[in-house]
This record gives C-alpha cells, sequence and structure tokens, in this order.
C-alpha cells in the first residue's frame, strides 16, 4: 500500500501510528486470554465487555472507554462472523459519549476493525451511518442549534460575552475518517460510495439562509462543514457515481450547504493556531476542487435533470422524517440504492425518503425551475441551462470562499510571512485579485437574492469595494422587504436617505422589522436619517423593547436625539424608561443638566435643548412618587453635599491648608443608607474613607478625590434595596437593609475623581467607544485588555471619574524611581526569563495593541507620560482624553504620531521590530483592527450623535476621517497591510520622543 493511500494518522504522525500499532497487539493479547477463560460461554464474554463500553459512556469516563472499545473491537476481530450487537457497541459508543477523545479511540479502533475484518466493512458502515444519523436527529455537535449571542453594542447586566463556540471537535474527527473513507473506497467499492452518497444527502438539507440552520454556522464548524463538503464534492467529480437524478441532487445539496455558510454576518475566528491552519487548508483544499468542478459541469457528464415531468418536489407520504433506526438501514440493498442511481428501472428507492427540501430557499431557484419547464414544452434539451445555472454559482461560491480564506489566512498570518502561507493561498489570492466588472456583480448579487435573500443581504459585507452590489441589494430589498425582515441587518438597505425624503410606501414594513441595535435605532434621529414618522415609531419601538440598563449606556446619544426629535417621540419614551429605571431616570437628569447650556460657568444656555430639557427634567421628577421619590431625593443630596466640597476648599491656597480643608469637610458628610456614586450604579455606598480626601493639582477648579466603601450588587439589586430603603425610613427603620444579608455583593474600596470646571463629555465620548471595543475583543476572543473607567457629567463642567484601580502614571512612577519602564519591569517583576516578568509583559503587550488600536481610530493625542498609566500587574492604561479626533494641543496640528511607541515601550516588548514580543503586539493590533471593523457604522453612529454638542474635537471632517481610518473599501489583506503600515511608521517616531521633551520642559513631565 502506497504512502497517500494510508490512514491520515500514518501521514501525519508516525508516533501515534506506531503506539496504534502497540495498542492493537496489546488489546488482542487480552482478548485472546479472555477467549480462552469464556471458552465455554463466549456469549457471556460479549455481554460483559458489551456492559463495559456502556457502563463507562453512561459515566462519562474516557479512559475508561478507550480500554473497554480497544477491548471490544479485539473481541469483534477475534470471533468469527458478525457479531451484531459487538458491532453496535464498536459503532456507537462514540455518539453516546460524544469527547474528542472517545471519537479518537472510536476511529483508532474503526481503522483497526476494516484492515482486520474487511467482510463486516459494509455492516460496519450501515451502523456507523446510522449513529452519524443519531448526531443529526439529536442536533449535537456539527449539527447542534446556533445559539444566539448577545450583542457587544446591546449590552446588559447578567449577559455574557464569549466565543460560545459549538462543541464540533467530536465530528471534526469523525468528517477525517469519512473523508479518508471516500478516499479508500470511492475507485473499489460500488456500494460504499452509494452508502456514502446515502448519508451526505441525509447530512446536507436543500436550503439557504433560513432561521434555524440544520448545519451550525459558527465560524468554530466551518472547517469540519467542508471537510464534510469535500467528502460530497469528491465522489461527484469524476465516474464515482453514475449520471443520475440522484447525482445532481447530491449537488445541489453540496452547493446549498457551502451557500448557507455565508447568510450570517462575517464572524472572527475563535479557533487558535494549528486548528485555524488546518481549518484553511480544508476551505484552500475545497476551493480548490470547486474550482475544477467546471469540467464536471458539462452536459455530456451530468445527464438529464428531469425528474419525471419536471416537479422537484418528493411526494408527502415518502418524505424522510429523520428517524433511521439500524434495523432500516439493513434494509436497504443495493438495489434500492441504485434505483435512483440509474442501476434500475423503478423510480422507488432510498432516495424518495430523503426531503429535497425544506424550504423554497435552494439554489434551484424558481426561474431556473421554469425555464427548465419551458425549454422542456418546447422540445428542446435543459442540460445546457442546468450546466449554465451551476457555473454562475460556482463562481459565487469561489468569489465567497476566496473572501472566507483570505480573511482567515490574514486574521492567522497578519504579516503574510511566507513561512506560514497555507499551500494553494496563492492560487486563491490570484482568483479574488482578478477585476470583475460592474455587470457582473450585479449579476451575481441578483443570483444570490434567487438562491437566498439572506445571502444577498450579507453579500456587500463580503465583497466589499462595490458599490453596485449595495444598489442592487437595496433595489431588491425595497421590491420585496417581507423576505428579509427577519434579518436585522437587511433594514440599512430599506431605510436610507432617500427611501425616508421620498416617503417611499414600502417604509411600512419598517413597523415589524427585527430589532437592530440600539445605537442604530438612535441614529434615526440623528444628522444621518431625515426625520420620519415611520422611522420614528419603529427606533422607539426598539429601544423600548431593550432591558433599561442596556439603554443606561446610550444616555449621551440618547439625550442628543432630543435635538431632532420632532414629533416627540424620544420625549415620551424617555419619560416611560424614567419610570422603568430609577437609576436611569438619575442618568438622564444629570446629563440633561450638563446639556443645558454650551459653557462651563452657565452663562450660555443650549437654545436648541435647553427649553426642553428643562420641562423634561420638571416631567421626570414630577412624575417621582413615594419609594422612587425619596430615593432620588436621597441620591441627589447625597451627591450634592460631596460635589459641595470642591467649592468649600476653593479659597484655600493649594498645599497642607487645601488638603486639611478637604478632609474636615469629608467629614462632615455621613453616609446615606442606599446611594451610588454616579460613576458606578452597580455599587452602592455603605462606607467613607475620611482620611482619602486629596485635592488634586489645579489651583484654580479645586477638584478632589476621595474614596468610598461600595457593595457591588448590580443596578437592579440597588434599586430594589435603595427602594425597599425608602420605605423602611418612611417607617422609621432608618438604613436597616444596607446590613441585611439580603444584599449580596462583594465589598470594595472605590475611589473617585470630582471635578469642576471641567466639561468630561469627550472623556465619556471616548471611554464608550473604549467599552464597545472591549466587549467586541471578549465576544471573538480576542486576549487584550482594556479598561473603560467611568465618567458620568453631572453637570456643566462638573464630572465624576473612577479611578483606575492599583495603577500609577508614567509620570509618577517616573519622579520615584528616576528610571526608564523597561527597568522598572526589570525591578519590579525580576529577570526577563523569570514567570513574573513574562507574565507582565505579556500583560503589557495585550493591553498595548488594544490601546494602539483605539488610539490610531480616535486619533487620540496628548500621550504624555502623565496620561499613560501602569498597573501592577502590567497592564498599560492610558486616560485623559480631553484630545482626539480632529483636536490636538498647539492648536490642532496633529503633530504626535497614531501610535505611541517609544523606545521605553518597544524595549519592553522585546527591544526590537522583530522581537518576538513585538511581533505578537503587531499580529494583536492587525487582529483587533479586524476585529472591529465590522462595527464600523455603530462607532460612527455613536459619534455622529453627538456632533451637535460642539465639543472642541469636531470641527467639520470628523466623520468622513473616521470612516477612512477603518478603511472602508479595502479588504482584509489590504486592511492588515493598512495597519501594519501605521505601526511602523509610529515606531520610535521622533515626533513621539520631541513631544515627551516638550511636556519635560513646559510641565515638568519626566520622559
Amino acid at each position: 500500500m502506497t504512502l497517500d493511500k494510508r490512514p491520515r494518522c500514518v501521514k501525519t504522525d508516525s508516533s501515534l501510528y506506531i503506539t496504534t500499532l502497540g495498542l492493537r497487539s496489546h488489546f488482542a493479547g487480552i482478548v485472546a486470554g479472555m477467549i480462552s477463560a469464556y471458552e465455554n460461554s463466549p456469549e457471556q464474554l460479549v455481554d460483559n465487555v458489551i456492559a463495559k463500553v456502556w457502563s463507562a459512556c453512561n459515566n462519562d469516563i474516557n479512559n475508561m472507554h478507550h480500554n473497554a472499545l480497544w477491548t471490544a473491537t479485539a473481541l469483534l476481530i477475534s470471533i468469527s462472523g458478525c457479531t451484531r450487537k459487538l458491532l453496535h457497541v464498536v459503532a456507537w459508543s462514540q455518539v453516546m459519549l460524544f469527547t474528542t477523545k472517545a471519537m479518537r479511540t472510536a476511529v483508532e479502533c474503526w481503522q483497526w476493525l476494516t484492515t482486520s475484518r474487511p467482510d463486516l466493512e459494509l455492516q460496519f458502515l450501515q451502523e456507523m451511518f446510522a449513529a452519524w444519523q443519531y448526531t443529526i436527529d439529536s442536533r449535537i455537535g456539527l449539527f447542534a442549534k446556533d445559539i444566539e449571542q448577545v450583542s457587544p453594542l446591546a449590552v446588559y447586566e447578567g449577559c455574557t460575552l464569549e466565543p460560545n463556540p459549538h462543541f464540533v471537535k467530536p465530528h471534526d474527527v469523525w468528517v477525517q475518517y469519512i473523508s479518508e473513507v471516500v478516499d479508500n473506497v470511492k475507485s473499489c467499492s460500488q456500494e460504499k460510495v452509494e452508502m456514502l452518497a446515502m448519508m451526505l444527502h441525509r447530512s446536507l438539507p436543500m436550503s439557504v439562509g433560513t432561521s434555524d440552520a440544520f448545519i451550525s454556522r459558527h465560524i468554530d464548524a466551518i472547517g469540519t462543514r467542508f471537510r464534510l463538503l469535500q467528502c460530497g464534492l469528491t465522489l461527484l467529480q469524476g465516474d464515482v457515481l453514475p449520471k443520475s437524478l440522484g447525482k445532481n441532487i447530491l449537488r445541489e445539496r453540496v452547493y446549498c450547504a457551502c451557500f448557507d455558510t455565508f447568510t450570517t454576518p462575517v464572524q472572527c475566528p475563535t479557533q487558535r493556531g494549528s486548528e485555524l491552519r488546518d481549518d484553511i487548508l480544508a476551505l484552500t483544499k475545497f476551493w480548490q476542487t470547486m474550482h475544477s468542478d467546471k469540467k464536471y459541469l458539462m452536459a455530456s457528464v451530468i445527464g438529464d435533470f428531469d425528474l419525471q415531468g419536471g416537479s422537484l418536489q418528493t411526494p408527502s407520504n415518502t418524505m424522510y422524517d429523520h428517524q433511521l433506526t439500524i434495523s432500516s438501514l439493513n434494509e436497504l440493498t443495493v438495489s434500492s440504492i441504485g434505483a435512483v442511481s440509474g442501476n434500475s428501472g423503478t423510480s422507488q428507492g432510498w432516495m424518495n425518503t430523503v426531503p429535497l427540501s425544506s424550504s423554497a430557499t435552494n439554489t434551484l431557484n424558481k426561474r431556473t425551475a421554469n425555464n427548465l419547464r419551458m425549454k422542456r414544452q418546447n422540445g428542446n434539451a435543459n442540460q445546457d441551462l442546468y450546466v449554465k445555472d451551476y457555473i454562475k454559482k460556482r463562481i459565487l461560491i469561489l468569489d465567497l470562499l476566496a473572501v472566507q480564506i483570505e480573511f482567515l489566512s490574514t486574521w492567522q498570518n497578519p504579516a503574510n510571512l511566507s513561512e506560514l502561507n497555507v499551500p494553494g493561498e496563492e492560487m486563491v489570492a490570484s482568483w479574488k485579485s482578478k477585476t470583475v466588472p460592474d455587470k457582473s456583480l450585479r449579476e451575481n448579487t441578483r443570483l444570490a437574492w434567487e438562491i437566498s435573500p439572506a445571502l444577498c443581504v450579507f453579500l456587500p459585507v463580503r465583497l466589499k469595494n462595490a458599490d453596485c452590489i449595495v444598489k442592487e441589494v437595496c433595489r431588491m430589498v425595497r421590491a420585496s422587504p417581507m423576505v428579509v425582515s427577519h434579518i436585522p441587518e437587511a433594514l440599512q438597505y430599506l431605510v436610507t436617505t432617500e427611501t425616508l425624503l421620498s416617503d417611499a410606501p414600502e417604509l411600512v414594513y419598517m413597523l415589524t422589522w427585527a430589532r437592530v441595535t440600539p445605537v442604530q435605532a438612535l441614529s434615526y434621529f440623528s444628522r444621518q436619517y431625515p426625520p420620519h414618522p415611520i422611522s420614528a415609531q419603529y427606533a422607539v419601538r426598539v429601544l423600548a423593547s431593550y432591558p433599561a440598563d442596556a439603554v443606561l449606556f446610550y444616555i449621551p446619544q440618547l439625550v442628543q436625539t432630543l435635538r431632532h426629535d420632532t414629533m416627540g417621540y424620544v420625549l415620551e419614551f424617555i419619560k416611560s424608561i424614567s419610570l422603568r429605571s430609577q437609576v436611569v431616570a438619575h442618568q438622564l437628569i444629570w446629563n440633561m443638566k450638563t446639556n443645558m447650556y454650551i459653557d462651563e460657568e452657565m452663562q450660555h444656555k443650549d437654545t436648541a435643548l435647553y427649553d426642553t430639557l428643562d420641562t423634561l427634567t420638571n416631567a421626570i421628577v414630577d412624575c417621582l412618587s413615594g419609594p422612587a421619590k425619596k430615593f432620588y431625593e436621597r441620591e441627589f443630596d447625597f451627591f450634592s453635599k460631596i460635589t459641595d466640597i470642591s467649592g468649600k476648599i476653593r479659597p484655600f491656597p493649594k498645599g497642607p491648608e487645601r488638603k486639611h480643608a478637604c478632609l474636615e469637610a469629608l467629614s462632615k458628610i455621613e453616609v446615606q443608607a442606599g446611594c451610588y456614586l454616579p460613576s458606578n450604579p452597580e455599587a452602592m455606598v455603605i462606607d467613607i474613607d475620611y482620611n482619602s480626601g486629596t485635592p488634586m493639582q489645579s489651583a484654580a477648579k479645586a477638584p478632589y478625590l476621595a474614596r468610598f466603601r461600595v457593595r457591588k450588587c448590580g443596578i437592579n439589586e440597588l434599586e430594589q434595596t435603595a427602594m425597599a430603603i425608602s420605605n423602611q425610613q418612611t417607617s422609621g427603620n432608618t438604613g436597616q437593609f444596607v446590613d441585611s444579608s439580603s444584599m449580596m455583593g462583594l465589598d470594595t474600596w472605590q475611589a473617585a475623581i470630582f471635578k469642576v470646571g471641567d466639561d468630561v463629555r469627550q472623556d465619556m465620548l471616548a471611554l464608550q467607544v473604549i467599552s464597545i471595543f472591549k466587549n467586541v475583543f471578549q465576544q471573538v476572543g480576542l486576549d487584550l485588555f482594556l479598561f473603560p473607567y467611568r465618567v458620568v457629567a453631572t453637570a456643566p463642567g462638573c464630572g465624576v471619574i473612577e479611578c483606575v484601580p492599583n495603577a500609577k502614571s508614567r509620570d509618577q512612577l517616573g519622579r520615584q524611581t528616576d528610571y526608564g519602564m523597561y527597568e522598572y519591569f526589570i525591578k519590579t517583576y525580576g529577570d526577563e526569563n523569570t514567570k513574573e516578568f513574562q507574565n507582565a509583559r505579556r500583560n503589557f503587550v495585550r493591553s498595548m495593541a488594544a490601546y494602539s488600536v483605539i488610539g490610531f481610530l480616535l486619533q487620540i493625542k496628548d500621550r504624555h507620560n502623565g496620561n499613560i498609566m501602569l498597573d501592577t500587574d502590567g497592564h498599560i492604561i492610558h486616560i485623559d482624553f480631553g484630545f482626539m479626533f480632529e483636536s490636538s494641543p498647539g492648536g490642532n496640528l496633529g503633530f504626535e504620531p497614531d501610535i505611541k511607541l517609544t523606545d521605553e515601550m518597544v524595549m519592553v516588548m522585546g527591544g526590537k521590530i522583530d522581537a518576538p514580543p513585538f511581533r505578537w503586539f503587531t499580529e494583536l493590533c492587525v487582529q483587533a483592527y479586524l476585529a472591529v471593523r465590522p462595527y464600523k457604522e455603530a462607532i460612527i453612529s455613536l459619534v455622529s450623535l453627538m456632533l451637535d454638542t460642539g465639543l472642541p474635537c469636531f470641527r467639520g471632517q470628523t466623520i468622513k476621517l473616521l470612516r477612512a481610518r477603518f478603511a472602508p473599501q479595502s479588504t482584509d489583506r489590504e486592511a492588515a497591510v493598512y495597519m501594519m503600515s501605521v505601526i511602523h511608521k509610529s515606531f520610535l517616531n521622533f515626533r513621539t520622543i520631541a513631544y515627551d521633551y516638550l511636556q519635560l520642559y513646559q510641565n515638568q513631565i519626566p520622559c
């Protein structure tokens, strides 16, 4: 036997092969002894061995299953004939346990069985395919239902943001074995080929883009899916399967399953390392096989597509009911299998038990079917039309797959290193680089719509750099909005400036559309869209459908939408949500007070908002009653006393006198039960550190810092407890609930800075974006670190800033230690080879990459060492976002580079641009950039909603420049190259050094 025909384990892992041979010899010897011992009762031996296998499965013990299954396989090989129940347990046990280890054990045993007992192979395949069918019916592994994920743009209390991949690894091992079976039997056993075809018919539905996916669309399952499709395409190509209707329908199923992959938004891979590379290899191999499928799409090869009169529907009484048993598989004879394959004159057989489609959305679209009927009526052959139709679909599949392969390859190899390239990648890249005329793009878009509207909706985000695709999708969505109204992402193609201004009749469908994210709903009350009653009603309905704490995140934008709320919908929604959540009501009041004036001294009213906000604030307060009223009064009284300290200490000169005045004023404040800091509404204040009052450096504005003992319990529980305290206060039992065990949570010290005279709304916006980025990174499983500390504006020029725990600014470290960052790491964590240093460096790189991408996209400036912090774990944390977007120090010169990469930072990351830690930093930057690009419109909407605030960072070109930094028209590889160029231009840039020296001379901030 040649090497390429040996099992995959032989070709990829010789040590595993030797181990497997040893196991075969070991268990063959054990079974030989057992047979000798049970010579008079062989049935009892079989029953005992089977019982041990099922016991291991029932108790979920992998090691026990390993030994029991090897023993069962050795026994099955050793005894003559076919012991069916023993064969059954060998083929089925891995389904009952369904772990990766159990599946690997099963595959090793199957390989032994089929090589040692070829007479049992046909019966074994029947049993194995029945076990496979069980996984389909049970919806496990590859066939598990996709779980709806929480949007990073709509996070609420208690939700979990994680990749949440499906457990498909057992199926992946299984599919790899099936592919080996395909390679081994396609040229020697027609019976086994027919059985494999049957398995594929029952595994691949003829539906595309249905709401309940038959095969998981999660990115973690993409490699397994295409390995399975590779098996189907391998059987289809050549003379393995005879010309028949069954063969044509199998091709239809393969094409449908391929298209179905692309009916979801772009997903970042959760696979890492060799797993991701293997999946890329699987996709590339399938792409190459699909590329060669053209020569098999010929009329002479395909044969007649007619189904006895042209109907593509199977009789309902013979449709497969997804219930497959061992006995039914045993009844499948070669003649019945061959009935649909052209080996029998009858049309009855197993093919009639498999549904052609559970949905009308398959690639055999109505246009093709109608054209086929017309051809038949005219007496013409229909094969040519069939061939042309599939050649078009093949091209669309190749285009979509090429984009997917490029994205995964870019993620796996951001620097495009030749040694990490996947074989065949150049061929895919060459195909993708070809110029496609607009006419062909429009035809592909129409074809995608005919295959599945869901496929068409996601076409623009996959095939970038094609405005004609967007226009075509808009046209088709407007023509048939109901077929995509369940897809939130499709709404952008129905609701445009053009349709809103023209009051298009199809806008009425918007009222029943699936809900979009809160930020997209808010965008309908911004400069991005003209006002319209339908879009306003829809937006308010969407906002009302989310938990109040999900809307809490967007309060700055919600208040700004009042500028464009010409019909009063937002006004009523704010009143409504204020009744749903007391914390939201408080935060709204603080934000509305902040936005009544355009200056910090409250001398100039915001003429567009003042009257509305003043009336609305009074209306919210007037609606409060009972416990809610007491909660409001208690919270605002407590916070007012805290902020008034700034005014009391301002007359005192900086130094000991102001410090003493601050401590004295703080000592007079009593903790009130059921209060919280505006920056941390999820934690109740239970104590004050009266020795913590520390005036900040500013002489004129007198901000100060104080520490509070807080109990983190969550917004909902805080509200319930605070309202209960209000009831207790009414009855005279003040404070009873604060110390009660009913309020669960972690007690911790929380420091906060209370600013007066500074507009912190710009910091709020930057930290909103940072929070969204953190959510995105968590959901895709990127190993990055961000700390979006909370900032809340409570009045014009006033605000509360959450302090970063266990951290000091680089400025403070420089003054305390008088040595650089790298030396600080050595002194703090030890030599480079120590575990502590490696962990600290790892944390530094993870945080450095995340903040570098954010700093570039938001153009955050003034990055001197006073605005950069290091925590005790080695994370770098950026603070103070007074200059960003179009504003920068020195008269908006934009002097600083896009990313701050100083010599000391580079030293911590290896000292050279090609050092492994720095290469990891660049890879993380590229991956972070690729991960946030799909959310560019949400970030742009978030910023657009704040344009009318008059913040200094907005100077007319903000949105245009922000959009350009996301490189929306670039491919994923081009975007990676762009991000790499930003890093290289910033690397040890002289302007970074010059700016640090400028800060040293002007403000005495150490370099």
